[in-house]
Parts: structure tokens; sequence; C-alpha cells
């Protein structure tokens, strides 16, 4: 295996977007919201199509604009039918984000018929991360990948906001009635909230795709909900993960496709998988809580019924 300056970058833009995601994903697992980032991140499409056939420009930052509006409307609209309509949360997400995931198809379809605009819908999916250290911008006299400037800023955006809010942003999460009752406004929390995962969301996007994002957003966090339940380790840890899936991912998808006979393997998607087995590893193997040691609880308990389960979990 030959390691490149290239691959490091790679990592390096896996990496930020794995934390950047991670940092609000834990929230959003608190609140019992862990499909908003899936909705976010398929309902942009539209956003990315208008914004190009308004201004016939496709700008990064245009382009980001676009989408961002759209990521923070699918928050608002899915609150408004859940509220409003009375309409179950999981639900309301569903019919929000499959009817403007719908919408931004056809937008895009009707645009490829009027040789408008050429996006490929395979890295609308997966992203395109390996192409990411060819797009290079200059800093302070060093070519760097755009991708990686746009995701750092993203990560220390959100590092700052849930820094600063980090004692809100918990009490809103656990208990929005005694939030309100403090004077920390549960309502335009949620919305704050919402404003991060879509601009996490929209920052990602070119990089990993639409349907990664989600593993980046959740898994990492579940990961670390399963070693503690401290909130402030809750998102180190969950931060670390991510990390660690990125450069895991990058890893494997060079090692694990020549073994098994495929010619390449998309790095994005590997790091959602790394992500994926270290929570599986994590699930099984937690010293008090994991599947191994409940078996191994399970079976004291029956060869010796008289003995207390407590003591033995102690």
């Amino acid at each position: 295996m030959s390691w490149t300056a290239f691959d490091t970058w790679i990592v390096l833009i896996g990496a930020l977007c794995a934390v950047s995601c991670a940092l609000p994903g834990c929230f959003l697992i608190l609140r019992r919201m862990s499909m908003m980032g899936d909705a976010i991140s398929h309902a942009v499409l539209p956003g990315l199509a208008i914004a190009f056939l308004i201004s016939n420009s496709r700008s990064s930052w245009i382009m980001f604009v676009g989408a961002a509006v759209v990521g923070v409307l699918t928050a608002v609209f899915t609150q408004w039918i859940n509220r409003l309509g009375r309409v179950e949360k999981g639900a309301a997400m569903g019919v929000v984000f499959t009817t403007l995931f719908a919408i931004g198809l056809i937008l895009i379809r009707r645009a490829s018929a009027l040789d408008h605009v050429d996006i490929d819908p395979a890295c609308v999916l997966h992203g395109a991360i390996e192409l990411a250290p060819w797009d290079t911008i200059k800093v302070l006299g060093y070519e760097v990948p755009r991708t990686f400037i746009v995701l750092l800023l993203t990560c220390l955006l959100n590092l700052a906001v849930i820094t600063i809010f980090f004692k809100e942003f918990r009490l809103s999460s656990f208990d929005p009635q005694l939030a309100d009752t403090l004077g920390f406004p549960s309502p335009l929390l949620h919305y704050l909230l919402m404003i991060l995962v879509a601009v996490t969301t929209v920052a990602c996007f070119e990089a990993v795709g639409s349907v990664i994002v989600i593993a980046m957003l959740i898994v990492p966090g579940a990961t670390a909900l399963l070693i503690t339940h401290r909130l402030s380790l809750v998102l180190i840890i969950a931060a670390t993960f991510g990390i660690l899936a990125a450069f895991l991912g990058h890893i494997g998808a060079i090692i694990v496709p020549p073994v098994l006979g495929f010619e390449r393997s998309n790095s994005a998607g590997m790091m959602a998988t790394a992500s994926g087995l270290l929570f599986l590893i994590v699930w099984v193997a937690h010293p008090k809580h994991g599947l191994i040691r409940q078996f191994i609880v399970s079976r004291s308990t029956q060869n010796n019924p008289s003995t207390n389960r407590d003591t033995l979990i102690g």
C-alpha cells in the first residue's frame, strides 16, 4: 500500500466531516430526532437545483446558500406539520423530506433535459471525496483543498456554538419545559440546532453525499452513548470515533477491494462502514453493558438462581 499526500487530505476531509456531523448529531439523538439529518440531507436537493436555475451558475457559495435555505425550511416544515397537523414527528419528517427530495429529482431531470446542468446522481448519493484534494485554493501561499477549508470553518462554527450554548442545549434536550421556565426558549434553541444541522449537512454534501451524512451524524454519537451518559464526554468520544472511522474507512477502501477481488471502493462509504463496525465492537464488547457481559451475567444467573443479580453486575 502506497500512501500519498492525497490520501492524507482525504482522511483529513473525512475526519472534519465526521466531527462536524458528530457534534450536533449527539443532540439530535438526545432529542429523539436522529432521522432529521437524513431528512435534511435528502431535502437539500431542490435547493441545489433552484439555486442553479435562478443564478445560472455552479458557484459553490450560491449552491451552498440555496441548499442551506431549503435545509432550514425542512426543519421548519417538519415542526409545523408535527405541531399544527398533529402528525407524529417521524411521519412529519417522512412527508417533508420525501416530497422535497422528489421535487429536487424532478428539477434536476428537467434541467438535464434542457442541457442546463449535469449533476451525477451517484455523486449526490455518496459524494466524491476522492476528488476533493484536486479542487484547491491558495491559503497563505499553500494549495489547500477547498472542501477542507469549508469543513474546517463548519467544524469551528459548530464547536463555537455548542460551547457557548452548551448548558442551554443540554437543558432543552432533556427538559424543554424546564428550559422555558428558566428563560431558555426551547423553540429558538431547536431552530438554532436545526440551522447547525442544515449548514453541516450542506457542507458535507459534496464530500460524502446525502446517504452517508446520516451515518456521520448519528453513529459516532450513538457509539459514545454506549460508553457514557456524561454529555461533555459523549461529544468528545463521538468526535474521536468519527476521526477514527475516517482513518480506518480510507485504509479499508485501499486494502479491502483487492482482497475481495473488487477494482476499487468508495472511501466515504467505507468510512460509514467503519463507523458502523466501531459501534458494533463497542456494543458487543463494552465491559458493563456489552452483549458479552450480558451473556456472562445471564449464564451466571441461570447457574446460580439464588445469586443476587445486582451483586453480579456490580
